[in-house]
């Protein structure tokens, strides 16, 4: 399996029925790890982590969220987090093996109730890549203006680019603009983000609301495994005494940063994020 190895298509089934498309690399009988994206994203967040860590001996499954990507929408526009931890319920199901979930904001979020609340999904550790109990709600904000910033589209895959670029001023300008296109979807003469728009509505509904922190800390000490927090060492949504305090608060968490890196670590910073996230995942096979 080479670095640059074009990933596999499987389909799962989440709550409700509802189908999800995911990219697989690697061979079915090594170790299971599951890449989930974050809120806005696709599948697409992982086109590099993906095939680096199959190439390390991992099979490595990365699906489309519910309402992000080549994965159905909620019919009812309804996108509450424990619909997306009953999906990540199911996806383990249907991998077996007991993964590592290695979640990303929203992933990160849906994975910690998967594993740490009845029915608790069979899984060997988590990794939550820039997400704890809580946010800083400064952060959040900005996300969710940018993300409603364009609701008519963008006119071509370049504009869709310049205005990631502008958003985040820190990364590099991509090389190849049109890789943006992944993350995109026609409607009509437009392109627009590949995620149901209905999705901001049910997110800001429930950005932060009282006794979430509580809970998701109780799941994180309720899932009995290993946890590694990954912090984004530029990170205006998890600071850094938000990740000391989630450590604290749960015996099996630690936390790493990655240099350099905002809210969207693998993004910004793939190969630190890599190079922080494998002797974790070393040790997870190791103990178990």
């Amino acid at each position: 399996m080479t670095p640059g190895a074009a990933p596999r298509t499987r389909r799962f089934v989440g709550r409700d029925g509802i189908r999800l498309t995911a990219d697989v690399w690697g061979e079915a009988s090594s170790p299971p790890l599951v890449l989930l994206h974050g809120g806005g994203q696709t599948r697409h967040a992982w086109d590099r982590t993906g095939p680096r860590l199959a190439a390390l001996g991992w099979y490595v499954v990365a699906p489309d969220l519910r309402g992000h990507g080549a994965s159905e929408w909620s019919a009812d526009g309804d996108y509450d987090l424990d619909l997306f931890a009953d999906d990540i319920r199911a996806l383990v199901t249907g991998i077996g093996g007991r993964p590592v979930l290695v979640g990303a904001s929203l992933g990160g979020l849906g994975s910690l109730l998967a594993a740490g609340e009845p029915p608790g999904a069979a899984v060997r550790a988590l990794v939550l890549v820039d997400v704890a109990h809580r946010p800083d709600l400064h952060g959040t904000h900005r996300i969710f203006a940018f993300m409603r910033r364009r609701p008519d589209g963008f006119a071509d895959v370049g504009e869709a680019a310049a205005a990631v670029s502008a958003y985040l001023p820190h990364r590099p300008r991509p090389d190849d603009p049109e890789r943006i296109r992944n993350n995109l979807r026609r409607h009509g003469d437009r392109w627009v983000w590949h995620w149901d728009p209905r999705l901001l509505d049910s997110f800001e509904d429930r950005m932060d609301p009282p006794g979430m922190a509580e809970r998701l800390l109780d799941a994180a000490r309720g899932a009995g495994v290993p946890i590694l927090l990954v912090r984004g060492g530029s990170s205006d949504v998890v600071r850094q005494d938000i990740a000391e305090q989630f450590c604290a608060g749960v015996p099996l968490a630690r936390c790493v940063e990655v240099a350099g890196a905002g809210h969207m670590v693998v993004g910004d910073r793939n190969e630190r994020f890599i190079e922080a996230v494998v002797p974790f995942l070393e040790g997870a096979i190791a103990r178990s």
